[in-house]
């Protein structure tokens, strides 16, 4: 039942409040990532258009919002999945929109006082050679504008493959013993990860993604091996700040043990039910 939005918004409003009191009453996910997923069909099925560049350019402001939440409950890293290697697989005129809009949304960033009021390092993982050159300057433009920030990270996988990334960190370290910097024997899961891509950052406490798919496609396959995951049945244009608490309360509720017996004092969270799904209902989610 849709119930008028004068009834509506002030429930969702004093919900929210209560979800955003409990969620920072309890240790914050210190590194989110973000599958960003469903631009084109929020465009065809919410918007009504065929023109699926309205849902990236929706996708494209809706990441600031989601920095911006991330800022303001002292999540200092935020990583998200931009475009995949296998994007390139669609359409020219769509993969020369999302290079246009990739160079736009780096430039705006490396702009935006927001970002160097909190100090806002901008990161880029991928292969940059198979971009454009205008995507690369931007990338160099943002990258030189927010160097030496270490306050908040946000980090952008584009043109970017989880297998590659592993691949390459293979190829790195093969190199190095061949060249005899690195010994057979000294070879182990730390050294490894410092041949990845995100050698320096956390791994991802918690990665989400959004429009309903359950599955990673080749994101982080390295970094996500103790990740919680959480999927949300909302398209990422549509994706609203209660959405973001309840998957943070979902992570909180769940016990990250890596392979020990929970201790005592980690069987209760609160007295909120825990939750069965990690779900939300609505894929059509505006500002209801």
């Amino acid at each position: 039942m849709d119930y008028p939005r004068i009834i509506s918004d002030p429930v969702y409003s004093v919900y929210q409040s209560r979800i955003e009191k409990e969620v920072r009453g309890y240790e914050m996910p210190q590194h989110i990532a973000v599958i960003m997923d469903g631009n084109r069909r929020y465009a065809r099925e919410v918007l009504g258009t065929d023109d699926t560049n309205k849902g990236h350019e929706l996708g494209k402001s809706k990441l600031r919002e989601v920095l911006d939440w991330c800022i303001d409950l002292g999540i200092r890293y935020l990583t998200v999945y931009a475009f995949s290697m296998e994007n390139f697989n669609r359409d020219d005129s769509e993969v020369d929109y999302l290079m246009d809009i990739l160079a736009e949304a780096l430039t705006e960033f490396a702009n935006d006082d927001r970002i160097h009021l909190h100090k806002v390092s901008i990161r880029v993982i991928g292969d940059c050679s198979l971009l454009p050159e205008h995507v690369v300057k931007a990338i160099d433009f943002a990258l030189e504008k927010t160097k030496g920030y270490d306050d908040y990270h946000l980090n952008l996988a584009i043109a970017y493959s989880g297998r590659n990334d592993i691949t390459n960190a293979v190829r790195g370290i093969a190199k190095d013993v061949v060249d005899g910097k690195l010994g057979i024997d000294d070879i182990d899961e730390n050294v490894f990860g410092k041949y990845v891509s995100t050698f320096g950052l956390p791994d991802p406490d918690l990665v989400m993604r959004t429009s309903g798919e359950v599955r990673i496609s080749n994101f982080l396959l390295w970094q996500m091996a103790y990740s919680e995951l959480y999927f949300i049945d909302v398209y990422w244009p549509g994706f609203r700040y209660i959405d973001l608490l309840r998957a943070i309360r979902t992570y909180q509720q769940r016990h990250r043990r890596y392979g020990k017996r929970p201790c005592p004092a980690a069987t209760s969270y609160s007295s909120t039910p825990r939750a069965s799904t990690t779900s939300a209902r609505s894929r059509y989610s505006t500002a209801r």
